[in-house]
């Protein structure tokens, strides 16, 4: 996709917090799951401010799945799955507003921005929960990031052990951002609790390439 030429890298402050390497997380000195990376105040708090004013004007709609309707509100760019076919279907390119963010997570995680093809925002009004699962098979890394308050993530095992109670959490703060590639990304379904207050959440993926080649020739 083709640049904006006034949206610019240097927007985004903490475009020098460098390219990630794995470091501890979870509590009781447990490792992330390889292929994890956290990274706090990730954005500014201006930064911020101004993603959730151009969040608050998008016409965000509850998130369906097969016959369920979720609390959750959601816009998908790029690509929008259906899950009563388990199809992904197109959807209208990601904003420009979105560029910035998109070109600092490229810069983050050293991949280029053009592979992050679909990107997802999602309201969280409080009491809102993301049950648990693995993001769906044709996206490949997912990057998300926190706006508005902080939420408590959990992560465990996939496949899930019927009775297996072990799980890690971890917290999101706001301005945060993580990435899940390889074993985190594939061997862990994570969720979100009920959360205590109005959060959004900004997530990008790429896409897998035989998927993209596929959506490409629809």
């Amino acid at each position: 996709m083709e640049r904006n030429p006034s949206v610019s890298r240097s927007r985004f402050k903490l475009a020098r917090i460098g390219r990630m390497g794995q470091r501890k997380l979870f509590t009781n000195d447990v490792s992330f799951p390889a292929g994890m990376v956290y990274q706090p105040e990730f954005i500014t708090v201006a930064d911020e401010a101004a993603l959730v004013a151009e969040i608050l004007n998008l016409p965000l709609q509850e998130a369906k799945y097969k016959e369920f309707t979720a609390k959750r509100r959601i816009i998908s760019y790029g690509g929008s799955y259906d899950f009563s076919s388990n199809e992904l279907l197109p959807a209208s390119p990601i904003p420009a507003f979105l560029h910035p963010l998109r070109n600092h997570i490229s810069d983050w995680v050293a991949v280029p921005a053009s592979d992050f093809m679909h990107a997802l925002i999602a309201e969280y009004q409080p009491g809102t929960q993301l049950g648990w699962h693995r993001d769906v098979p044709e996206f490949e890394i997912v990057v998300g990031v926190s706006l508005g308050t902080a939420c408590r993530m959990r992560f465990r095992r996939f496949p899930h052990v019927k009775g297996d109670r072990e799980s890690l959490s971890m917290d999101l703060d706001p301005r945060s951002a993580y990435v899940l590639r390889g074993q985190a990304r594939w061997a862990f379904q994570h969720s979100i609790p009920p959360t205590k207050a109005l959060r959004y959440s900004i997530t990008f993926r790429t896409r897998r390439r035989s998927q993209e080649v596929k959506l490409q020739n629809r």
